[in-house]
């Protein structure tokens, strides 16, 4: 029989401490604060830390935990703004080996008690202005965490003695720590660095768990698909807490960058931090690049020098992208999912776009696009049968994912993890075709598409057409129970400032660019419910259209 040759380049050649190390984040910091030590790495506000001060206060944090009983795979939550804090825990928490929890600012007592407990936090960074709320959560816990306090300087609650909840503050916990602290890297790179829980509409959110080898590439994706220079200023106007801001503390560490933070995401004190700290990138959802387009002509004078901005959305309108390049901003469209640290996708962007019209460079500009670089695949398949449709614009199938930034799983939901990564690919629910050059758009969310008459509708497809209309600032598509057709489109709309439009302008307008069964049958004027991340909640419009249905 013959015999089993090893191969020769497995021949002495193993991986040893020379050739082979965990990748991490950490790393990033630590790098940058040797090489760039004095570069500014945060302001907000008066503040201002350089990239030395940051890492020292980092490693302070991570000693300060260590004493504190926190050890490998535990909890750390923290109830954040976008503040230096918050840029330090995304270091200090994951070099005590422990798990990092954003909780989102905007949920209720009973949500954050309910991930403080599922995620079994054995401490609780949060900032005085949401004392209320956390106050609440606690008392829902049999096993409290322990729980320190930031008192911002520029939060509403800095100077509230009645907020303060916790044994300590973050400064006198800080100084218990030391700046030295010898952290060392994860022994294995799929150790979990942090937690993220979902904005579930039905039931309890689900726990997204991340890993530090997801977490350190695509922070590097992010500079190389948005082709970011070196020192890139970096405004705050995303919450850090969702996807841990899309990997950008992370990435902004790799970037040699400033994080310029900001409490409050509205025009004048974005389009002021703009212009003050020459900004030049920053990412959101659609509606905070809509507020600069709506902002007042005044508000954007002085700025002159290039600003680009991230948007993610199922599908961003139309409208919105031609607007911001009206305004001479450069806008990149990703898309993905909490399951996949934020951007999975980028709409890159070809040389020979920059000759068509606005409205050709717009609907290029508007897909989901292409697998983002640290991605190993994005494909479209029939769920059922895992089938890639045809590169035919026009055959329907559900966006999927897989490679190392795609999580490592639902926390404590075997049942979850299994159903996401049937078939070998992460399913994100979203519908979409494959176009000729290969390029994902979106048609729709599988729960979103109006089925009427038989017909299916895409609410989004109706939604960039009202987009289009100058009074329209905001406006979500959703089904309403019909008698007769099942499903019909039913419009909620928010109006720009000083703008007005009666229903029966809008229907002409969507009749002049719509099949007449696409044409919604109702329209209701309304500030839109929307998440703390600018996402208008549709479960909630949908509640509210069943309603309506039942009353008319």
């Amino acid at each position: 029989m013959p015999t089993t040759m090893m191969s020769i380049y497995a021949q002495d050649l193993d991986r040893n401490p020379a050739n082979h190390a965990p990748l991490t984040p950490l790393s990033l910091i630590a790098r940058t604060a040797e090489v760039w030590p004095g570069q500014v790495s945060v302001i907000h506000g008066r503040r201002r830390f350089t990239w030395a001060e940051t890492y020292r206060r980092s490693r302070r944090l991570a000693s300060a935990l260590a004493r504190s009983g926190v050890g490998k795979d535990d909890t750390v939550a923290v109830m954040l703004a976008n503040t230096p804090e918050m840029v330090e825990v995304h270091f200090g928490v994951p070099m005590a080996g422990a798990v990092l929890n954003t909780l989102n600012t905007r949920l209720d007592a009973e949500a954050i008690a309910f991930m403080l407990g599922h995620g079994e936090a054995k401490v609780l960074v949060t900032d005085t202005e949401f004392a209320p709320v956390v106050r609440g959560a606690l008392s829902k816990l049999a096993a409290k965490p322990l729980v320190i306090d930031v008192a911002d300087p520029e939060g509403p609650a800095a100077n509230d003695p009645s907020a303060r909840l916790g044994a300590t503050d973050y400064e006198t916990f800080l100084d218990g720590g030391d700046p030295d602290y010898d952290w060392r890297p994860p022994a294995d790179e799929w150790d979990a660095i942090s937690l993220n829980y979902t904005s579930g509409t039905t039931g309890n959110p689900k726990g997204v768990v991340y890993h530090h080898r997801g977490a350190y590439l695509n922070a590097l994706s992010n500079i190389v698909d948005w082709g970011m220079p070196r020192h890139s200023v970096y405004l705050w106007t995303l919450p850090m807490f969702h996807c841990n801001g899309w990997c950008f503390p992370w990435t902004m560490a790799a970037n040699a960058g400033t994080n310029v933070c900001l409490r409050r995401v509205e025009a004048k004190a974005m389009l002021d931090a703009i212009r003050e700290h020459r900004v030049t990138h920053y990412c959101g959802a659609p509606i905070v690049h809509s507020m600069l387009i709506n902002a007042p002509d005044g508000l954007r004078l002085g700025i002159a020098h290039q600003v680009s901005g991230l948007v993610a959305a199922a599908a961003p309108p139309a409208a919105m992208i031609e607007g911001m390049e009206r305004i001479g901003f450069d806008i990149t469209h990703v898309y993905g999912l909490t399951e996949t640290y934020g951007p999975a996708s980028v709409c890159a962007k070809q040389a020979a776009w920059s000759d068509l019209d606005i409205g050709a460079r717009t609907e290029r500009n508007g897909r989901q696009g292409v697998r983002y670089t640290v991605e190993e695949g994005m494909a479209v398949m029939d769920p059922e049968t895992m089938t890639p449709v045809p590169r035919d614009g026009e055959t329907m199938g559900e966006i999927v994912f897989r490679g190392n930034i795609t999580m490592k799983g639902y926390l404590k939901n075997s049942k979850a993890t299994a159903e996401a990564f049937a078939g070998g690919w992460f399913h994100t629910g979203d519908l979409a075709v494959l176009q000729p050059d290969g390029y994902v758009k979106i048609r729709d969310r599988s729960k979103d598409v109006i089925i009427s008459g038989g017909e299916n509708i895409s609410s989004l497809e109706v939604e960039d057409v009202l987009y289009r209309h100058p009074a329209v600032l905001a406006v979500a598509v959703v089904a309403q129970p019909d008698p007769r057709w099942g499903e019909t489109p039913r419009a909620f709309v928010e109006l720009k400032p000083g703008s007005s439009v009666t229903p029966d302008e809008l229907n002409a307008h969507c009749r002049a660019h719509l099949a007449s069964y696409k044409v919604p049958r109702g329209y209701e004027f309304c500030e839109l419910p929307k998440t703390s991340t600018g996402k208008i909640q549709k479960f909630v419009l949908r509640e509210r259209a069943k309603s309506t249905s039942a009353i008319e």
